[in-house]
């Protein structure tokens, strides 16, 4: 499976559990939605624009294709800093933090290698 398949498809995974049950996706991520009532409804927004994403990006082909894995890229990147920001302001715990700059930026490392084989972001 080419890295931009395998994204979108994760994209998705996430996105739907993000929606289906949120207080068990914000454990995942090492968030507690009892003491902060607001973590379901920011994991909903997170899942939502994932499932997006990665069902624009799977649907799309040529350029548009490759636009979408762009936008997936700089979404990565944001994410990989929020998560680095949450870990020093305090506003996540430290591995929390830490565990969702490394997926982010995993997240990254794949997009980017979907691009370098060029087939796969535009196939």
């Amino acid at each position: 499976m080419n890295p931009v398949t395998g994204l979108s498809l994760g994209r998705i995974a996430i996105g739907v559990t993000s929606l289906a049950n949120p207080s068990m996706a914000a454990q995942q991520m090492m968030l507690d939605p009892r003491t902060n009532p607001q973590v379901p409804y920011v994991t909903r927004l997170f899942g939502t624009r994932e499932i997006a994403l990665g069902a624009a990006t799977l649907l799309a082909s040529g350029k548009a294709r490759r636009t979408l894995v762009l936008l997936g890229i700089l979404v990565d990147v944001a994410d990989a800093a929020t998560g680095y920001l949450a870990t020093k302001d305090g506003s996540a715990p430290a591995k929390a933090g830490q565990a969702m700059t490394a997926v982010a930026s995993g997240a990254v490392v794949a997009g980017l290698l979907g691009l370098r084989e060029g087939k796969s972001a535009t196939a």
